[in-house]
């Protein structure tokens, strides 16, 4: 048994970021049986105040043995079953900073807890029926969302609208397991199996299981966001470009070719979607040791991107030095950025885009005066979705272990459908009906391996 699933005894973590000098409060969580008698001895509580559950209470933080003082705090109490682990659980909300929750966590651990593993609050939630699986890595989605759209997906798989339609799927598989089994052990004494009817279910279990696999890609935009460089010839604006972008003075900009040494990272959020921006050094063929690095890592950062802006200068045209670029980065989604458009003529303007005869999409700038962001939004969009991100519901975004089950429960009802075909006996249905049965039931917990369960918690931060 991993240390992970010892999940015996009373547990004490930091549930709170702690940063030096900062922050108004930092929360030390305890949970288990002996979380009461814990605060009662470290928790001085003046006057007439109840220690009963669901109340704050304020006092002082003394230790047990020298009675000295450590912390003014308030003490929440929560007794089980109503608590977020559904054991007791009691949390010390000191002043912010490191030295306090330090100390009172050391005491936590002095007087009778241990410190609790990554994730083991929330294991001990699902472990206790709390939570289901879904909403377990709801949490973790909620904790690192990165823009108010994956929040919002993240709060569905918490609210259970994940979890719903899977025990659905997972119930009418066993209604009709039970159906199929039923004409095994007592086949004198029911009517036939209605075929068409068990067919007809399969086929609708099946593609309910293929619209939530839809929703994977937008989940991993959500989670992980789209990593954008933008790269090009020195002095074509690609930093003006990310000022204008990211509403500040992110990167240094100026006449001088070469200025951009090194890749400046900017984070963004677009349409919901969370995306790092990388501006690059412009790319050209130099002696100077520092640029040359600077060339190189631009290189890396266009080939690990999803998404590379190639960014030239409208009032230069279509150069030598951009082709060059452009056959190096064109086997990577690609928007070709037209900036500095604000410098050409207006009939120039308008015929730009047809004179340079690369990249399916292209956009027109002139960054130095915030003209044209809008467009490249919408292009970056474009994009996305037109190649990861489904027209489906927004509040549900399945993540890679959830897709793995439903493809494995996809599979199992397409083997059941075969043997239907192959007109096998009733026993061989059974057989991957039980495999589809099990894989919906992992991604709800209900049937789930340790090793899967300790690959999910320790993903999560000491204190959740």
């Amino acid at each position: 048994m991993s240390e992970l699933f010892a999940t015996t005894g009373t547990i004490a973590a930091i549930a709170t970021a702690v940063v030096p000098q900062q922050g108004s409060v930092g929360i030390v969580r305890v949970s288990g049986s002996q979380a009461m008698a814990l605060a009662q001895s470290l928790f001085h509580a003046p006057g007439r105040q109840v220690w009963e559950s669901h109340r704050i209470l304020y006092g002082y933080i003394r230790h047990p043995q020298t009675q000295q003082l450590v912390d003014e705090a308030l003490l929440l109490i929560m007794k089980a079953p109503r608590s977020y682990t559904r054991e007791d659980v009691v949390e010390f909300h000191c002043h912010g900073g490191i030295m306090a929750v330090q100390q009172v966590l050391q005491l936590c651990l002095e007087n009778g807890a241990r410190l609790a593993q990554p994730g083991e609050f929330t294991l001990r939630a699902f472990l206790n029926g709390r939570l289901d699986l879904t909403q377990a890595e709801g949490i973790a989605d909620l904790v690192g969302a990165k823009s108010p759209q994956a929040a919002q997906s993240a709060l569905a798989g918490l609210q259970g609208k994940l979890a719903h339609p899977i025990r659905q799927l997972r119930a009418n598989c066993l209604d009709i397991l039970a159906e199929i089994e039923a004409r095994i052990d007592f086949e004198e004494d029911l009517p036939p199996l209605d075929h068409k009817f068990i067919i007809s279910e399969i086929d609708k279990i099946a593609a309910e299981i293929t619209r939530l696999l839809e929703t994977k890609d937008k989940g991993e935009l959500l989670r992980t966001g789209l990593k954008v460089a933008i790269v090009g010839r020195p002095n074509v604006g690609k930093s003006s470009l990310l000022n204008a972008w990211s509403r500040s003075d992110r990167a240094i900009v100026t006449d001088l070719p070469g200025t951009t040494r090194d890749v400046v990272e900017s984070q963004l959020v677009v349409g919901g979607i969370p995306v790092q921006v990388l501006d690059t050094a412009g790319i050209r063929e130099t002696t100077d040791q520092v640029e040359k690095i600077g060339v190189e890592r631009s290189h890396r950062a266009a080939n690990a991107a999803d998404l590379v802006l190639l960014t030239i200068d409208a009032s230069a045209g279509w150069t030598e030095g951009d082709r060059e670029i452009y056959e190096k980065v064109q086997h990577r989604p690609l928007i070709l950025v037209i900036n500095k458009i604000d410098l050409l003529q207006e009939e120039d303007r308008k015929n730009i885009e047809s004179k340079i005869q690369v990249a399916k999409s292209k956009i027109v700038t002139a960054a130095a005066q915030n003209q044209g962001i809008d467009a490249l939004e919408i292009a970056i969009l474009e994009i996305a979705q037109s190649g990861k991100v489904q027209a489906a519901d927004m509040d549900l975004a399945i993540n890679q272990r959830q897709a793995a089950a439903l493809t494995k429960a996809k599979i199992s009802l397409e083997q059941v459908q075969a043997t239907i075909a192959q007109q096998f006996p009733l026993d061989f249905w059974t057989i991957d009906l039980r495999g589809a049965i099990q894989a919906l039931g992992e991604i709800t917990g209900e049937e789930v391996t340790e090793s899967v369960l300790e690959r999910i918690f320790s993903k999560f931060c000491i204190g959740k």
